[in-house]
């Protein structure tokens, strides 16, 4: 038997969990209708596969037609949901894990005109910044029927297998009647803490009338708001105590912090360059306070600080969710010694901020997560050995030499830099981003351990990749910041990429012009404004930063505001043109009648990148395919097939930002999809 404190299994009520790790609710966004379908169950089955003791499904599944699915919810309120629900309850079990699922009634915190078009509700007319739906204010009957809907959504989780349920209360209506900042309510149901906690214990009450005393019922709640006038510490303990002395939830799953904005949200789920593990003494004084079974989640990406949050007794179960969307293989890796080749998480929150964005979640650097039907987590092995030269370590040539690395070929990549990385070395040059680079470093560590050849400073030209005879080229070269955006004065103006590297000495008043909206536009103005330069962001846009999405831009707005940048959005930059020591920005609208003038003394463009594609075009003639990828083989997730040039020399492909300017996920996605069929 293993002594690590994170192998041993824990007994919850009848249930024993097999190891003390579990992905706690979220929700993916992958339902299709309401209903988790084959994709959603194939995602939460590879994490059981994986070892996890439980997972807990949905992020939070909607028990009232009046709670809009505004994160593409699962909608508990029918009853067609129930074989879905058995269906995936059998696939986790058949993998050795529990299964429990999330549910709520969002209140404020979605959106009117989602659904059914109904108003939404809470204890007050008070509006969620975060969502801006002005709620109706609850009646009587409202609460009535929402307790119902609750038991029946809860009967329903229990005909479909599930081990338990989990009630969300933290920033949805449970939570709006705890909250003295969201309840306005006369009694029963307002004034005292006794009449705001009314509402949660009449549903645990007719939930527990529905499926008995033995079925698991927990609760995740924070137990401060952190938040002037809201809940307070001390509310959170005593609510936890309340909460274990009713006999009626057999666990708590506390957090801290307050959801309402995109700032409190990104407290209460930290992204990278943010301290790990911020809440989890917090939460060790409520499993203090209470001596009942606790759970917590709120970054906790690594194994270590896991193991020490169960061998200190701070928890009982430690949730490492988006750790598990980066390796669903955590555990068993754990279990077979083999630690050190966990995908790390890397904290980009590219997950959650595609949900909050109304998309699909997908981690940034594992393209396999939320594609568990077409794309492996587990590379199997070629029938016939290759030979693969790549060219270029970015993060899409990384990814294509560690799946042909795993696939058994001989793999030999370019590199004309001295380190791998590309685009992901400039952005870990950013103290809050430098995570990233365990992107390219765990790469590094399986294409060492696969016995992929490195030739670093060494720029590829067309004859040396030819004489290394390969059945297959691939290239991923990514691109260069494309600067020629302006109707005169190009030569005038310096790139986000400058100013990054610091290959370009900041100015003193500085336009960032950025019409690309990605991180390089924020990280160029904040290595200026904390060089001391007057900073100024444009876009023609109507927004700024739309590619880096909400809970990653708090940090910069928190950075930027501090060192009073200016934001200017809606208007574009036409040209530039030199005046003495100064630069004249000539500056226009897309909406028509602006012309203006603006003096500064440097211009950064941020317009994304052109790419690197001469070797590219100049093999493309020896190459069988001809550079042609058959999209219908790609998606299909089938070898490619194609052949022009029956002379060829070998298969040719480009990927990445050598293709067109896209992202790091699309970049990794680009490699695997491809090279796993190779």
């Amino acid at each position: 038997m293993s002594k690590d404190p994170l192998l041993q299994p824990f007994q919850l009520k009848h249930l024993t969990l097999r190891n003390r790790i579990i992905v706690t609710a979220h929700e993916p966004a992958y339902p299709e209708d309401g209903m988790p379908k084959e994709r959603y169950r194939a995602y939460h089955a590879e994490r059981a596969r994986g070892g996890v003791a439980m997972t807990m499904t949905a992020g939070s599944a909607a028990v009232s037609k009046d709670s809009p699915p505004v994160f593409n919810n699962l909608l508990v309120y029918k009853d067609e949901v129930v074989p879905w629900i058995k269906e995936l309850t059998d696939a986790v079990h058949e993998e050795g894990a529990a299964i429990m699922i999330q549910l709520t009634h969002l209140g404020r915190r979605t959106r009117w005109d989602k659904g059914f078009w109904l108003p939404v509700l809470s204890p007050s007319h008070h509006r969620e910044a975060a969502h801006r739906a002005f709620p109706k204010k609850m009646e009587d009957w409202d609460i009535e029927r929402i307790i119902k809907d609750y038991a029946d959504a809860a009967e329903r989780m229990k005909a479909g297998g599930m081990d338990g349920i989990e009630l969300q209360a933290y920033g949805h209506l449970m939570d709006q009647f705890w909250s003295p900042l969201t309840n306005e309510l006369e009694g029963p149901y307002g004034g005292s803490l006794d009449n705001r906690l009314r509402f949660a214990f009449d549903v645990l009450k007719e939930i527990r009338k529905r499926v008995g005393p033995d079925f698991i019922v927990g609760i995740r709640y924070t137990g401060d708001e952190m938040l002037e006038g809201g809940l307070t510490r001390e509310d959170g303990l005593e609510i936890s105590r309340r909460l274990k002395d009713s006999g009626m939830v057999d666990f708590l799953n506390v957090v801290r912090g307050h959801i309402d904005t995109d700032a409190g949200l990104t407290d209460v789920i930290p992204i990278q360059g943010m301290a790990n593990s911020p809440h989890l003494d917090f939460a060790g004084e409520v499993r203090a306070a209470t001596n009942f079974p606790t759970f917590h989640a709120a970054k906790i990406p690594d194994v270590a600080t896991a193991r020490h949050a169960i061998a200190s007794g701070k928890l009982d179960m430690v949730g490492m969710t988006r750790a598990h969307m980066t390796d669903p293989h955590i555990v068993r890796k754990i279990m077979e010694r083999r630690e050190d080749e966990i995908r790390p998480c890397v904290g980009a929150n590219y997950c959650l901020d595609r949900i909050y964005q109304g998309g699909a979640a997908y981690c940034i650097h594992n393209a396999a997560t939320g594609r568990e039907l077409s794309m492996p987590h587990t590379v199997s092995r070629a029938e016939k050995r290759k030979k693969v030269v790549i060219v270029g370590a970015g993060p899409a040539g990384m990814e294509a030499a560690r799946v042909a690395g795993e696939r058994g070929h001989d793999v030999v990549v370019f590199e004309a830099a001295g380190d791998p990385g590309g685009q992901i070395r400039l952005t870990a040059q950013s103290p809050r981003r430098k995570e990233m680079i365990s992107i390219i470093d765990w790469r590094m560590a399986q294409c060492e351990k696969h016995g992929v050849a490195f030739r670093f400073s060494t720029w590829a030209e067309a004859g040396a990749v030819r004489e290394e005879k390969p059945d297959v080229v691939i290239i991923a070269t990514g691109g260069m910041p494309h600067t020629e955006v302006l109707s005169k004065g190009n030569e005038l103006v310096v790139s986000s990429w400058d100013i990054i590297s610091a290959d370009v000495k900041p100015g003193t008043d500085v336009l960032v012009y950025d019409d690309a909206g990605d991180h390089a536009g924020l990280q160029a103005a904040e290595i200026l404004a904390n060089a001391g330069a007057r900073v100024e962001i444009m876009t023609p846009d109507r927004a700024f930063a739309p590619e880096v999405m909400a809970m990653n831009l708090v940090p910069y707005m928190r950075s930027l505001q501090k060192l009073d940048v200016t934001f200017t959005v809606t208007y574009r930059l036409d040209g530039v043109e030199k005046d003495g020591n100064h630069l004249i920005a000539h500056v226009g609208s897309d909406y028509g009648g602006i012309a203006r003038k603006r003096t500064f003394d440097q211009v950064v463009i941020n317009h994304g990148t052109i790419p690197l594609d001469e070797l590219y075009f100049e093999l493309k003639p020896a190459s069988s395919n001809l550079g042609e990828i058959s999209h219908e083989d790609l998606i299909a997730g089938m070898p490619q097939s194609v052949v022009r040039n029956p002379d060829g020399e070998f298969q040719l492909f480009r990927i990445g930002d050598a293709v067109s300017a896209r992202n790091t996920h699309a970049a990794i996605y680009d490699a695997l999809r491809l090279l796993k069929d190779i």
